[in-house]
């Protein structure tokens, strides 16, 4: 199969207005959007990939989702090459905080980045990036992600493309100064019966311990004292079912 899977740990740093940390483990999909994994009858239930999940929700395909919402920015890859890290679905639930797309030309060149961002209130938000000679992007923020952060402030991004290890950076930067970074580390598996297995049983249910992690860091967070910030547009995507 055309995939890979990635042994991960997810860390949050937030540095204002007191420092706290967030681990997680799990792990992650590199897909390509044009032919994802078809897995074995009895392993579907681990991994499922539905373009209902990703941009308006009515394309046909996770390529056609993509390449509709790059279109919406004059963009045309022309059929050139895509890969996608993500979560898939697991017995019959996802949420995916971000997933990430690596867009090329028809020749293989690198064209840009797309940054496709969930919320915990059922949002998603994507945005298309292009790196430096350095590898870094940048975007302000648009999009209600943390309920006690506001949406001011600009990202900056180290999103090299997945090989043997994943290594992503995310910062955001505020007027008071860096407020958050978040970083995914992982170690590339070949997508084998073994391997699946071994990642499912070490993180059961690895996409609704995610969103049930980062409701219980909140409730920390608001125990602490922190004061959770209105919603003015939560770019609510079409309703989901399984």
């Amino acid at each position: 199969m055309n995939a890979a899977l990635y042994a991960c740990t997810i860390r949050h740093v937030r540095t204002t207005p007191w420092r706290y940390v967030l681990r997680h483990r799990t792990y992650m999909w590199l897909v390509d959007p044009d032919r994802p994994p078809q897995l074995p009858l009895l392993l579907r239930p681990l991994a499922r990939f539905d373009p209902r999940d990703h941009f308006t929700a009515d394309q046909p395909s996770l390529r056609a989702g993509l390449d509709a919402f790059l279109a919406g920015h004059g963009i045309d890859l022309e059929g050139g090459p895509v890969v996608m890290l993500t979560h898939a679905r697991v017995f019959g639930y996802v949420f995916n905080p971000i997933s990430l797309y690596w867009c090329h030309g028809p020749d293989g060149d690198p064209h840009c980045v797309v940054a496709e961002v969930h919320n915990t209130y059922g949002g998603r938000h994507a945005y298309l990036l292009y790196r430096d000679e350095a590898g870094t992007a940048h975007a302000d923020k648009e999009f209600y992600v943390s309920p006690f952060l506001p949406v001011d402030g600009r990202y900056r991004m180290r999103l090299p493309r997945p090989g043997p290890r994943l290594d992503l950076t995310v910062h955001l930067d505020r007027a008071d100064g860096r407020t958050l970074t978040a970083t995914v580390h992982g170690i590339r598996r070949a997508v084998t019966a073994p391997n699946l297995l071994r990642l499912a049983l070490r993180h059961p249910w690895s996409t609704l311990a995610v969103s049930a992690a980062i409701r219980f860091h909140g409730i920390r967070l608001y125990l602490r004292g922190l004061s959770v910030q209105p919603r003015t547009d939560d770019h609510r995507a079409p309703e989901n079912v399984t």
